[in-house]
């Protein structure tokens, strides 16, 4: 795997010739396994012989990942998302209370709110507001950012201080060609903010997750310990705004290379919520996410996965995968969700783990894109496709910057 990540389709096209499972290295010249075909994905994330687990990743085990490897936090941090069975079980249900389909309704009118706030930041930032401007402003760093960092910050209580920082923290983590140096201090610093963030709670409880998730943890005390309370903020912060800040970044740099889409949403040929399940097919948010287990040697689609083997989840090469979504599947087409006979992708997940806060991101981009090409019809893209900076890792699936002409 390329730690500096960059564009991965070709790569996936390439490994998806092949076979549905892959062999691949990781930093460190720590040896894994991806699943990048669908059918093989699928299958590979309900498997009732896959654990998320650490005690079941060998390497580690045995000592041999050391302090600062890039994807150790992904590995052993202690949340739902490294935990099984009746311990995901428990951790989720504490969570799971904040993302009921009725709690997410709830929020739709904040979320109207804040992308109409952002909207008219926006417009200033590009000199629609009667004042000099370039004319040409950053999308992600004024609109597709804020938004979902809003939301899940307020959602968990998180006070808006810490927002910027928490952000930055957020990208290292996910990094894979940081130092190990500066992935260790990243770990320190987001854990210091978080245990602030969940003292001021403690101290001056309201309404928020947070709080609540410290109640039942004071009500019950083996139900959320102290480090779990943490890896789950950590969790919720990271999963609740940099995915959904890479569809809404995604699905712009999709809709205005493709304006022949982007006419058939604005004529109400095909919907907003089609350009959401689109991009999450076409061009997830996330690539590559670390990590499952074998827990006693596994073949999937004729290829051995040894037990203990870390392996990635395939997400953008499985939205391609043209066994699964057709000799087009390489085409960005709205319309393939016409006759609601297109496969569904996995870009949320499948089986236990599958996304918790699917609806909210759903809801965060659907409005967000249909405010803002109703308030910006000609909003383009300013640069060409390659002088966009990539995200250095092949964990996140985006671009680091956004600079679009509002029109």
């Amino acid at each position: 795997m390329d730690p500096s990540g960059g564009c991965p389709h070709a790569a996936n096209a390439r490994l998806l010739a092949r076979g549905a499972v892959a062999p691949v290295v990781l930093p460190g010249e720590v040896e894994a396994m991806a699943v990048i075909g669908h059918d093989a994905l699928k299958e590979f994330l309900a498997h009732p012989d896959v654990a998320k687990g650490a005690a079941h990743f060998t390497a580690l085990r045995e000592g041999r990942i050391p302090d600062g490897w890039p994807l150790k936090t992904f590995a052993t941090v202690q949340g739902m998302t490294t935990a099984d069975g009746d311990n995901h079980r428990r951790l989720r249900s504490l969570v799971s209370k904040a993302f009921t389909a009725r709690r997410v309704e709830a929020l739709r009118g904040r979320v109207e709110e804040v992308t109409a706030e952002l909207l008219d930041n926006l417009a200033a930032a590009g000199g629609q507001d009667g004042r000099d401007g370039a004319g040409v402003v950053d999308l992600r760093e004024h609109f597709a950012l804020p938004l979902p960092m809003g939301v899940i910050a307020e959602l968990l209580g998180v006070d808006p201080e810490f927002h910027d920082q928490l952000h930055h923290l957020s990208n290292q983590i996910v990094a894979t060609d940081i130092a190990p140096e500066d992935a260790m201090a990243a770990n320190r610093d987001i854990v210091a903010v978080l245990s602030a963030v969940a003292a001021s709670r403690t101290e001056n409880p309201g309404e928020d997750l947070t709080s609540a998730l410290i109640a039942a943890r004071e009500e019950d005390g083996d139900r959320l310990s102290g480090q779990e309370l943490i890896g789950t903020l950590l969790l919720m912060i990271i999963a609740g705004h940099e995915t959904t800040l890479n569809l809404i970044t995604n699905a712009v740099r999709a809709l205005c290379r493709h304006r022949d889409q982007l006419e058939l949403v604005q004529t109400g040929k095909a919907s907003w919520s089609d350009v959401v399940e689109e991009t999450l097919r076409w061009d997830s948010p996330v690539s590559f996410f670390p990590f499952r287990y074998p827990t006693r040697d596994l073949t999937v689609d004729g290829t051995v996965i040894p037990q203990g083997t870390p392996v990635l989840a395939g997400y953008s090469a499985a939205g391609r995968d043209k066994a699964a979504h057709g000799e087009d599947a390489d085409v960005f087409d709205l319309t393939r969700y016409a006759t609601g006979s297109a496969t569904r992708h996995l870009s949320l997940g499948h089986g236990a783990h599958f996304c918790l806060g699917s609806s909210l991101a759903r809801m965060e981009a659907t409005i967000a894109l249909e405010r803002l090409f109703t308030r910006f019809p000609d909003l383009d893209v300013a640069v060409t496709e390659a002088e966009l900076p990539r995200h250095a890792s092949f964990v996140g699936n985006s671009v680091q910057q956004l600079p679009v002409s509002l029109g």
